[in-house]
């Protein structure tokens, strides 16, 4: 018996992805009028199959397959369905719907199942305006503070105003954190975003752990001042400093360590940004990731150093904030070995990997045994409009993840 309906689940993956900007695809922000209007589109789509839906007090959006002991704790399955700027049509989505297509033939087949299973579209996966990430998840698992709500976009907008505007009540925030262990299990499907899959010729993918994730917002105070008329050893240049400060985050990345880390700076803002005024400030954020935590700990003390002797050294004036983190995670033998059970009942091209992104999933095992099944991405690119996944894996990779769901209900 066939349970997974391939062109179904295909077919909802596209419809939700095309609710997007239409001169900017593939963009869903947070917090956004088309993030709003994809997730009313997600509860349409549960109501119309017969679940309970909830949207919490952090607006995650959760949708309750109702198990035949309900007193057990919950399966969760959940994702997200923001993107980055520009981004593609299957992160985050593939496993919000995915879980979806899960729930629909366990309706559909009449095939009773103990735990209740929850698909849960968790807030703000992504970094969002605020600078911060995971917002929804973050609120699970108690990691979401009163100083974090507090944080604002460019435009002043503080992130309890955004999280209002979502649907949920940051008054009563704390009303959604979850107790440990009050979750049977939390899993999630999700594109591999890199190329080991492909290169090692595999379907899937079991995830062995997941990285830390550290970030700082770095603010850099020179002296505006007239380019032509102010001297070279005379300035007081927020940029020049700023690109060092860079420069020696990715120096001090590339040392060798006892596990791999990259650090990067991806946004970078120039003030008053004109050709002919020496800048006079510059933000920029930066992170951090490894599996080992005391890497992630040691080059985040380097590159502090080297900010504050490179600010001394060319006399501008420099603060920095540690915005977030995420803890990185190790998934458990037993979960691993669930998962390796159930892709390879589908099939005998599977590998274990570590994820080298931040997911979810880094909250909820603060709370839940997790794990993961990755399915390739052309090229391994993600984060981009090119970002593409075969209709055939993704159908393969929720067949596990039934299995998996059905194997742990036992």
């Amino acid at each position: 018996m066939e349970l997974i309906n391939k062109e179904r689940l295909w077919g909802t993956i596209h419809e939700l992805a095309a609710i997007t900007i239409e001169q900017q695809p593939w963009t869903r922000r947070s917090f956004t009028a088309k993030y709003n209007e994809g997730r009313e589109w997600l509860i349409n789509q549960m109501r119309d199959i017969g679940l309970e839906v909830e949207v919490d007090e952090a607006s995650n959006v959760i949708g309750r397959l109702i198990g035949t002991e309900p007193n057990l704790p919950p399966i969760v399955i959940g994702s997200h369905t923001d993107t980055v700027p520009n981004g593609g049509r299957f992160d985050g989505i593939a496993g919000v719907l995915v879980g979806l297509e899960i729930v629909r033939s366990l309706k559909e087949q009449n095939i009773p199942i103990k735990h209740t299973v929850e698909i849960v579209d968790f807030t703000a996966e992504e970094p969002s305006e605020y600078g911060l990430s995971t917002v929804g998840s973050r609120a699970w698992s108690g990691n979401l503070t009163e100083e974090m709500l507090s944080y604002t976009n460019s435009e002043g907008q503080s992130l309890t105003d955004a999280i209002s505007y979502a649907g949920g009540n940051p008054k009563e925030i704390h009303k959604c954190k979850k107790e440990k262990d009050s979750i049977a299990l939390y899993l999630e499907l999700h594109i591999e975003q890199g190329p080991v899959l492909l290169k090692k010729n595999a379907n899937l993918g079991v995830v062995t752990g997941i990285v830390g994730i550290q970030r700082y917002k770095v603010s850099v105070d020179g002296i505006p001042n007239h380019s032509g008329t102010t001297p070279m050893d005379m300035r007081n240049d927020a940029l020049t400093a700023a690109s060092e400060m860079t420069l020696s985050l990715e120096k001090e990345a590339n040392e060798k360590f006892e596990q791999p880390v990259v650090g990067t700076v991806g946004v970078f803002n120039n003030f008053p940004n004109a050709s002919n005024v020496v800048p006079g400030k510059v933000e920029f954020a930066v992170e951090i990731r490894s599996i080992s935590e005391d890497v992630i700990d040691k080059v985040a003390n380097e590159f502090l150093l080297k900010v504050n002797s490179i600010a001394d050294k060319r006399n501008v004036k420099v603060r920095t904030e540690n915005i977030s983190r995420s803890k990185s995670i190790v998934v458990r033998d037993e979960i691993k070995n669930l998962l390796n059970k159930s892709c390879r009942s589908i099939t005998d091209k599977v590998i274990e990997l570590p994820s080298g992104a931040g997911h979810d999933a880094n909250q909820m095992s603060l709370l839940a045994p997790v794990g993961m099944i990755f399915i390739p991405c052309k090229d391994g690119r993600s984060h981009c409009p090119e970002e593409w996944a075969e209709k055939e894996d993704l159908y393969l990779g929720a067949k596990a993840m039934l299995n998996g769901v059905l194997e742990f209900s036992k």
